[in-house]
């Protein structure tokens, strides 16, 4: 990841176009939201717009999934098939990582996700974005998880198996190829 939080201006007009070919093809996703005011948006907010180009690069496909009328943001989840191809074979976060002796991971979900700008998706907005579609159907993703259960060393994770969504739990330090995180950021 680079260390410039900003794009160039090339950098952002090509991701505002790939975030405006992605809004059109998926309306089902974010009925009666105008692109207009979203482009609006990201263009008077570097940062934002600096973080999706993160959550594009690694695979996320980054969409906008709704609009929190409370806060006056747009809300983008990675809407990917499956888990971001550059973001798995990660712990769940830093102190999981600091905890390996052996075969560290070179990330962690947590971790990742503060440097990119964005957040984990919650057990509930995870099941928000499996009613848009069937998402990680061979892989699963990490999702935020309680502090009661981080202190006793687990964590969370989800994917959609037999036409059903599940949320499971495994060790904390614990990596596999096919897992890894999807990430929600407010605009």
């Amino acid at each position: 990841m680079k260390n410039n939080k900003h794009l160039s201006q090339e950098e952002g007009e090509k991701l505002l176009k790939t975030l405006q070919t992605r809004f059109e093809k998926n309306r089902h996703r974010h009925q009666n939201i105008n692109w207009a005011e979203v482009q609006t948006k990201l263009e008077n907010l570097p940062e934002k717009l600096w973080s999706l180009n993160e959550m594009e690069e690694t695979g996320g496909e980054p969409d906008v999934i709704g609009y929190d009328t409370k806060t006056s943001e747009f809300i983008f989840y990675d809407c990917s098939a499956e888990s971001p191809k550059g973001r798995r074979s990660v712990c769940y976060d830093p102190e999981a990582l600091e905890s390996r002796k052996k075969f560290k991971p070179k990330n962690s979900a947590v971790g990742m996700a503060q440097e990119m700008g964005i957040e984990l998706l919650t057990e509930e907005q995870y099941r928000e974005l499996q009613q848009l579609g069937e998402f990680d159907t061979k892989t699963s993703s990490w999702v935020v998880t309680p502090p009661e259960i981080r202190e006793r060393g687990g964590a969370l994770f989800g994917d959609r198996r037999f036409g059903k969504v599940f949320i499971y739990h495994n060790g904390a330090e614990s990596y596999y190829a096919a897992r890894g995180f999807r990430g929600c950021l407010k605009v």
